[in-house]
């Protein structure tokens, strides 16, 4: 590894002196950048990713001064890449760079595809805000582009987040919007139940009864087969049990649907939302009577 350090420093210090000595301006840059890349990579081979991070940026600016912008934009991904080992901040700020270089020259998927990198990475540092707005506008970007999968893939990511932080409505407008165009496509269509349950639990979590039966028949009209699904019986049954205000019943029916398609994580959570609000409701009443 020290070895590699080595050679990396070295092949820096060449680049470094080409850009400061003479020669004409684009062989320079040419040269410099040969040598910048052989740096960096010994430099990922030393495992000293800042290094690496640091160098690619400097290949970066060779590309620009030499007007090669998707070179530029693929050095700025290699930085991100060695960068988001140690500094996320800087990663993110290398993938901004290289998102834009993608646009200049009409890369627009491309594009879609780093501002969803820089989504995920906001989402494993857990800022959820901007992994919301990076999610947002990587689906804008890739439906500009035809990618309707892609696309909703990043729009069922922001309904997640909405659905954790409460905006039920907003989550609730992004599942249903997903299940509409999941219906028009021969290949997607079976994926739609999961959607209109993801967008009923939303709106079993607002706890308007007559709301949740309202959708229930509009999501009937999208989707004729959904009456007939294990997903719609869950949600028609839930929202009996509420109206009952029988958490026994509640309890009895999520336990049933899990024992066949376990619920994952999100909807488990959803769910006991759901549930403690009809507990506190049904405590409600015994303090009454």
């Amino acid at each position: 590894m020290g070895d590699n350090l080595e050679k990396g420093q070295d092949y820096e210090q060449k680049a470094e002196k080409k850009l400061g000595g003479w020669g004409l301006f684009g062989s320079k840059f040419d040269d410099a950048a040969d040598l910048f890349e052989r740096a960096a990579n010994c430099y990922k081979l030393a495992k000293s990713w800042d290094k690496a991070g640091a160098t690619y940026v400097k290949l970066a600016n060779c590309h620009i001064k030499l007007d090669s912008k998707h070179e530029a934009a693929g050095a700025y991904v290699d930085a991100a890449h060695s960068y988001k080992k140690v500094n996320i901040s800087e990663a993110v700020s290398c993938l901004d760079q290289a998102v834009n270089l993608f646009c200049e020259i009409g890369r627009i998927t491309m594009a879609a595809k780093y501002l969803k990198e820089i989504a995920e990475l906001y989402e494993s540092e857990q800022n959820i805000e901007q992994a919301i707005t990076y999610y947002e506008k990587s689906a804008d970007f890739y439906e500009n582009e035809e990618g309707t999968t892609s696309a909703n893939q990043c729009k069922a990511k922001v309904a997640q987040f909405a659905s954790q932080l409460e905006q039920y409505q907003k989550a609730i407008e992004i599942y249903e919007d997903i299940a509409r165009q999941s219906l028009n496509n021969n290949l997607l269509k079976y994926g739609a139940r999961g959607h209109l349950l993801n967008a009923g639990i939303c709106q079993l979590c607002k706890g308007d009864v007559v709301a949740i039966t309202n959708a229930l028949e509009r999501y009937q009209e999208m989707d004729p087969t959904f009456g007939g699904t294990r997903e719609y019986r869950l949600l028609a049954n839930i929202a009996s049990a509420m109206d009952e205000e029988d958490v026994t019943k509640f309890t009895e029916v999520i336990k049933e649907f899990d024992s066949m398609s376990p619920l994952d994580p999100l909807k488990t959570t959803l769910l006991l939302r759901v549930k403690e609000k009809l507990k506190a409701k049904e405590l409600e009443e015994d303090d009454l009577t």
